[in-house]
């Protein structure tokens, strides 16, 4: 064959290339069909509810998994038992980590720090924990949650995707497409990261969109003067050279979502008009100088300073223009050895943060359609891991009994829900498993967790998985 051109025309990969515009556009027509043939725009999806209790939420995840038996479920067998073997009849045979596994010996033990009753209801948390104390009549202190994995990556994933599977859509990409669009200056997920701990990452994959559109992936927002990287003009590009830049890319990307009807070619289109309202729109946003010198002080910010309590303010301001999702992730809670010393710290960093956050809602009258949850991914052992003594003691991972707090959008407040056994290994009363969480706060969303689904790679997917229910025990 001489021809150049017939031989392009007919070689094998050229055919492939030619063919539905090549293997990897037919997989990306797979798995986005579902995804793209109906749209949260539409008069009456049919995952929308009547009523919606709430309009956004906030979810304050601290990577690592809570000492719930120190902070939130306080267990005085453990004190009066300490250092004997948990009892065999109590663990019923149930996974340990292999951590613990190696030790030979699960002495349990209770907490070095007090408890007491806090506000009118009398909600019973930690000491470490006063300024959540103070608000204690708006929190809902769940003891009863169970998930399905006692390994960090695992246990997050299902936390934020429903699922240990990998490719699924997070938590917040789902409410983002469910609740449609927002301002259209602000992406409707974003994520604030906050104490980066190497030895516990937070991957990209816990505010991935997964198969749904991309402009539901949540956007991270750093602290500083950057909060966003490259949506800032490059030095010597003016706005008139960018704004022409902005429009050659919008009209090319245009033309490619017409040729090829790509999914991503749409996506992009939307995120290049996003991130030119940002412009714009983030530096205001982010200038915490704006903020009155009481609310820094409520907040133990400081403006300029990179900070949990920095982020928590940014969280608000972020809530008020609109956005529907935010994510505000801190690391460091993965607490094996030495709770005595270590925890206090972490406390500090977040207890007067996220009441000010609350307390703040409340005042502007957000609160009332604002849900926050303060959670991490699993809770920790009765037992001990490491060195045992008054001063310093350590907890292994425990799927089978976790707490976590919820505030407004119609959760009841002042109320603990759900018990453990006495020795604090499993949950065994009102049992509340991630997916019921799940549920009901889509619930409260105005979202019906059954029917918010999403056809791909040939099934119908959603956060809830199999599995979920709506605690209605838990709303007001």
């Amino acid at each position: 064959m001489t021809d150049p051109t017939l031989h392009d025309l007919l070689c094998r990969r050229a055919f492939l290339g030619r063919s539905a515009f090549g293997l990897g556009g037919l997989a990306a027509t797979l798995l986005t069909q579902g995804a793209s043939a109906r749209s949260p725009q539409d008069p009456a999806p049919p995952w929308r509810l009547p009523t919606a209790k709430a309009k956004r939420v906030v979810v304050v995840f601290l990577s690592g998994g809570l000492a719930q038996h120190d902070l939130f479920d306080e267990k005085p067998l453990l004190v009066e038992r300490r250092g004997e073997e948990l009892p065999p009849s109590i663990r019923k045979g149930e996974r340990i980590t292999g951590l613990t596994e190696r030790q030979g010996a699960l002495p349990v033990v209770g907490s070095k720090f007090e408890f007491q009753n806090y506000g009118k209801s009398g909600l019973r948390m930690s000491e470490l924990l006063p300024n959540l104390g103070e608000v204690a009549d708006d929190l809902l202190l769940v003891r009863s949650l169970q998930t399905d994995h006692v390994l960090h990556e695992a246990a997050m994933t299902i936390l934020f995707t429903g699922t240990p599977l990998l490719g699924r859509p997070s938590w917040g990409a789902w409410s983002s497409y469910a609740l449609g669009t927002g301002t259209g200056n602000l992406p409707e997920f974003v994520v604030l990261l906050s104490n980066p701990d190497p030895a516990t990452p937070l991957h990209p994959r816990l505010w991935h969109n997964g198969f749904l559109a991309g402009r539901h992936q949540g956007v991270p927002f750093r602290g500083g003067k950057e909060p966003v990287l490259f949506v800032k003009s490059p030095a010597g590009i003016d706005d008139k050279a960018r704004a022409r830049q902005l429009a050659a890319i919008k009209e090319l990307d245009a033309r490619e979502a017409a040729r090829s009807g790509d999914p991503d070619a749409e996506a992009r289109l939307a995120a290049f008009e996003t991130a030119a309202k940002m412009q714009t729109s983030v530096p205001e946003l982010a200038d915490l100088s704006q903020e009155s010198a009481e609310t820094l002080e409520e907040y133990g910010a400081e403006a300029g300073k990179e900070s949990f309590a920095s982020n928590c303010i940014l969280a608000r301001r972020l809530l008020e223009r609109g956005v529907k999702f935010v994510q505000l992730c801190d690391a460091g809670w993965d607490h094996h050895f030495n709770i005595p010393k270590v925890l206090p710290r972490k406390c500090e960093q977040v207890d007067k943060p996220t009441a000010a956050l609350i307390r703040d809602l409340k005042r502007r009258g957000m609160l009332d359609d604002t849900i926050v949850v303060f959670a991490g991914e699993f809770g920790r052992t009765p037992y001990c891991e490491g060195p045992l003594a008054f001063d310093s003691y350590g907890r292994d991972h425990n799927a089978l009994a976790c707490s976590v707090l919820v505030a407004g959008g119609g959760f009841k407040g002042g109320l603990a829900w759900g018990k453990t056994d006495d020795w604090g290994w499993s949950a065994t009363e009102d049992i509340v498993h991630v997916h019921d969480l799940h549920a009901t706060i889509l619930h409260q969303l105005g979202l019906d967790h059954q029917k918010l689904t999403v056809r791909a790679q040939g099934r119908d997917f959603r956060l809830t998985d199999v599995g979920g229910k709506v605690v209605g025990g838990l709303l007001a």
